[in-house]
């Protein structure tokens, strides 16, 4: 999949006396290795972090559907596998934290998952809210919203075939959404068996320090073949992104909530920001672009 460098945007501020000329702040935007539904052609894409996660549970539908209502142009979600082998989307291993039942999420079938409480955790507005299936959210985000699916790596093992990349893979084709997905993961096994699957899916490695040694991320991305790098704002630093830069590599940084961090990152160039508040960071978006 090639990646297709965005415009440029300059603004020229011409003082009367002294005539001064000043350069814009903003790098040149990298393009997102995927299609955008909405794409407004600005070169950056507001990504919703697990959906609208600070108003709304995580990777749950009313979280997604928030997401876009607030001017997201993709979504992010996890996935692990159910007993019975369905990809779920859910972000942690066990049940504990946001739902009403305990244990791992692989001791139990997708029906019975489905049939957990996801939203009282976060507040008893959202009683019964259930945990959906990948299959349930590339059904409501076809041809609205496009999607970062992130592999958990508690599903992923040595094995190629019939695992979790695999099935969402497939899922992925099924809805016609191949242009529209960007696969991500912590581990790199899954990055690898992706692209043994397909040789044109799309996907980002996750930076993660101890699985990379004294590998670059411009090294890593070539090794693994991925289309994009995706790090936390604070892995970010002025060396790396002049690096992928050169290497016309696109940045996705996780998890931005504040005005002031976004701001700095959009100049900075990145390709999109994940974000638990879509809302703020479209806004932001669109005030720079129009003041500029």
């Amino acid at each position: 999949m090639n990646v297709v460098r965005a415009s440029v945007f300059f603004v020229y501020i011409i003082s009367i006396s002294p005539v001064i000329i000043a350069q814009s702040e903003f790098m040149e935007a990298i393009s997102s290795p995927i299609k955008l539904y909405s794409d407004n052609t600005d070169g950056f894409v507001v990504i919703g972090h697990r959906g609208a996660s600070a108003y709304y549970p995580e990777n749950t539908m009313t979280a997604f559907k928030a997401a876009l209502e607030m001017g997201a142009e993709m979504i992010e979600l996890d996935i692990l596998l159910s007993k019975d082998g369905v990809p779920v989307v859910i972000h942690d291993e066990t049940l504990n934290r946001t739902t009403n039942s305990q244990g791992l999420v692989n001791e139990y079938t997708a029906d019975e998952l489905q049939a957990m409480d996801a939203g009282s955790w976060f507040a008893p507005a959202f009683a019964g809210e259930p945990i959906p299936t990948l299959e349930d959210v590339l059904a409501f985000a076809k041809g609205k919203i496009a999607v970062n699916i992130e592999i958990k790596t508690e599903a992923v093992t040595d094995v190629v075939g019939g695992g979790i990349e695999q099935k969402s893979l497939e899922l992925v084709k099924q809805f016609g959404m191949e242009e529209y997905v960007l696969f991500s993961s912590f581990d790199y096994r899954a990055i690898a068996h992706l692209r043994e699957l397909d040789d044109d899916v799309a996907t980002a490695l996750l930076y993660e320090k101890k699985q990379s040694g004294n590998k670059t991320p411009v090294q890593l991305v070539s090794e693994y073949k991925a289309n994009a790098f995706n790090c936390s704002y604070r892995q970010f630093n002025k060396k790396r992104a002049s690096k992928l830069r050169a290497h016309n590599i696109p940045v996705f940084v996780y998890t931005v909530n504040k005005e002031k961090r976004m701001r700095k990152l959009i100049k900075k160039g990145v390709t999109g920001i994940f974000s638990d508040k879509p809302d703020l960071l479209s806004r932001l978006v669109d005030n720079m672009w129009e003041n500029n």
